[in-house]
């Protein structure tokens, strides 16, 4: 656990991320669907045709595929040393170990601490000279925003280099699907979003049972300052779309221009929230007692009510992706169903 001032820091440069590639995420939508439908299309399509879904006694081979930006990119037969920063819950998910993980602020995807222990750390923004030390056979970045200004002839001056593109990379389980195709494990992909959504529906019923439509709302508090999911992103995409439980009124009302993983909710607007209950992602652990002492927070429905449930900012909360999601969900049962 990290020291509490340390740790806002660090994820208040996590948000900044998050709410950066967002917002990329979102201009990219609007001005380059060609491209990210050309992913979907021409290179996880292709990667699962071409690759995943070959006879299982037939060796794995090189492989060309198109990327969301339009390059054909050269995929390895058997990649072995795979990079791909922020995608490692799908990688993980298909049963590889990527060759570094994410990190900011010497900060991890704490939730997938158990399967990278091992596994060194490169910065969010993978510097040209770090990925270069790390000798990977196969790059995968999610966002086009990351690849800006040259940098995509970089890493691909390194090794075979394939972006997802936005809209491929805001939806885990095309992500998934993906880069199941791109190694040649379309079929593992599509297991491993069956099971989930298995798991998915069996939570789903037992919410459905236990707090009916009363709403839940899930808040980031970090640096002082909140937060809210959008419904369709992270942890809004598991608990409003996937375990049908009701959005509180602020999520139906963050501007469509304006939407991000995570929104800033100011405390006039705080004031506004219905929820019934409250899960909280604490990011200023001790630092936040001044904060939940403000009569604004204290006035909500679900707080005057006892109806709030903290959650750690080293939980999957903040992420997205099929383990992310399962943890998310085993949480929601926890603190939901009595």
């Amino acid at each position: 656990m990290f020291k509490s001032r340390k740790f806002s820091l660090i994820m208040t440069g996590l948000l900044a991320v998050s709410l950066v590639l967002s917002a990329c995420g979102s201009k990219s939508d609007n001005n380059a669907n060609n491209g990210a439908n050309t992913a979907a299309n021409n290179g996880g399509n292709a990667a699962a045709n071409n690759g995943g879904n070959a006879a299982a006694n037939e060796p794995a081979q090189e492989k060309v595929v198109k990327d969301a930006m339009g390059h054909d990119v050269t995929i390895p037969a058997q990649p072995q040393r795979i990079l791909a920063s922020y995608l490692e819950d799908p990688i993980v998910t298909l049963g590889q170990t990527p060759v570094a993980q994410w990190s900011v602020s010497n900060g991890i995807q704490d939730y997938l601490a158990p399967q990278l222990k091992d596994v060194p750390t490169i910065g969010w923004d993978l510097p040209v000279e770090n990925v270069l030390s790390l000798t990977p056979d196969l790059i995968v970045i999610g966002s086009e925003s990351q690849v800006q200004k040259g940098l995509y002839e970089q890493y691909a001056k390194i090794a075979p280099t394939y972006v997802l593109g936005d809209k491929v990379n805001n939806d885990w389980r095309e992500a998934l699907k993906t880069i199941g195709g791109l190694l040649n494990k379309s079929e593992d992909a599509d297991k491993a979003i069956s099971d989930y959504d298995a798991k998915a529906a069996d939570a789903k019923a037992k919410l459905a049972t236990a707090i009916d439509k009363q709403s839940v709302a899930v808040l980031w508090l970090v640096a002082k300052n909140f937060y809210i999911v959008d419904e369709t992103k992270s942890a809004g995409a598991v608990l409003y779309k996937d375990l049908g439980v009701t959005p509180p009124n602020l999520v139906n009302e963050i501007p469509a221009e304006t939407k991000a993983t995570w929104n800033p909710v100011a405390m006039e607007k705080l004031a506004e929230l219905t929820a019934d209950h409250i899960i909280l992602v604490n990011s200023d652990k001790t630092d936040a007692a001044e904060t939940l002492k403000n009569p604004v927070w204290k006035n909500i429905p679900a707080v005057k009510n006892g109806h709030v449930y903290e959650v750690s900012a080293d939980s999957s909360w903040l992420y997205s992706g099929k383990i992310a999601g399962e943890k998310m969900m085993d949480d929601a049962l926890k603190l939901l169903v009595k």
